[in-house]
């Protein structure tokens, strides 16, 4: 009996460990205007999920489609208005899933990025993330080689899991306060990850990646974001991600072009064509959250500040739509490409 009563005090210690930590994740509020659809028959939908959409007036075929995920004790609603993706789909003609946890998968509302059955191809939430996909390609015809993901925190780690184990979906992600693919297995280990991200070599990090999917594979673009500041996810999280990146696309975490982007300290790795694989931008002050800048001119000034929605003067929205061809600047936007290996 003395053994069985530690493993419970352990268990209990871990669960208040976990939900203190999860708890600071999240926090988006519950706004919803109407605009989304909830679809509660697509299949299949091993993990769970819920599938709430957004497709603006006369989407014509062949549209891009973004898949935004969530951070923990957030809902689909509020984070859907907060970053301003809505705005942006509304005025630019794409389509958008807003994937939605729910509390019987995770009290906290989390997405699984820590649990193996939710992060392997063909299983669980992963799974129900590509069924998702899959329906809006049959509803609205849209343009397969334009499908984009992007979250923040645990749905920033979720990303990172949809680009390695469907990379044949998704051309291109961005993730934002999340970690690596594959760098924790259960709870401890990603309390431990959220701390400390593990350091292991390039080729370590991208034999993950390589290995959670058949070949050949396509290989996404990835943009990665994280505040300085964060003590929730900590920053190193973000150097060990390009390391991972970088390796996928056959190219050395020491050779990027550094430079300024709206006054944000920014990275980046491009192949030998020029064009831009791996990028990491470091936003100086940013706690955990997603950055944004409401009060920008134009389309930059998107969004609402709110729990984890952060008004620092840094549109991370629109820049990554920019950087998918979404959202034109100053001509027509360019479509982004897959690399194929």
């Amino acid at each position: 009996m003395p053994k069985l009563r530690m493993n419970l005090d352990e268990l209990t210690r871990m669960r208040r460990s976990w939900v203190s930590a999860m708890g600071s994740f999240g926090g988006g509020g519950t706004s919803d205007d109407g605009r989304l659809q909830e679809v509660s028959d697509f299949a299949p939908n091993p993990g769970a999920l819920r599938m709430l959409r957004y497709v603006p007036p006369a989407l014509p075929p062949g549209a891009p489609l973004v898949v935004v995920m969530h951070g923990c004790t957030q809902n689909a609603a509020g984070f859907a208005e907060g970053t301003g993706w809505l705005t942006l789909a509304e005025r630019h003609g794409f389509a958008l899933i807003f994937p939605e946890q729910s509390r019987s998968n995770n009290a906290n509302t989390c997405f699984n990025w820590f649990e193996p059955g939710d992060i392997t191809r063909g299983a669980g939430e992963v799974a129900s993330v590509r069924a998702m996909v899959a329906r809006m390609q049959t509803d609205q015809r849209i343009d397969p080689a334009r499908v984009f993901v992007t979250g923040l925190s645990a749905g920033g780690a979720m990303t990172a899991a949809l680009l390695a184990t469907y990379p044949d979906v998704f051309v291109a992600g961005a993730i934002i306060a999340g970690l690596p693919f594959h760098c924790a297995t259960g709870v401890s280990e990603a309390l431990g990850a959220m701390r400390h991200c593990p350091a292991h070599t390039p080729a370590e990090w991208g034999d993950r990646v390589r290995a959670a999917s058949p070949a050949p594979q396509r290989k996404p673009i990835v943009s990665i974001w994280h505040g300085d500041a964060d003590t929730t996810v900590m920053v190193s999280s973000a150097t060990e991600q390009a390391k991972q990146w970088c390796n996928v696309h056959g190219l050395r975490e020491p050779d990027s072009v550094d430079d300024q982007v709206d006054g944000v300290a920014h990275r980046a790795w491009r192949d030998a064509g020029g064009t831009v694989r791996v990028e990491l931008y470091t936003v100086r002050g940013l706690a955990h959250g997603v950055p944004i800048d409401p009060h920008a001119p134009g389309d930059r000034g998107v969004g609402e500040a709110m729990a984890y929605v952060l008004d620092v003067g840094v549109a991370s929205t629109w820049r990554i739509a920019r950087s998918w061809g979404l959202v034109p600047a100053g001509g027509v936007a360019q479509r982004v490409e897959p690399v194929l290996p």
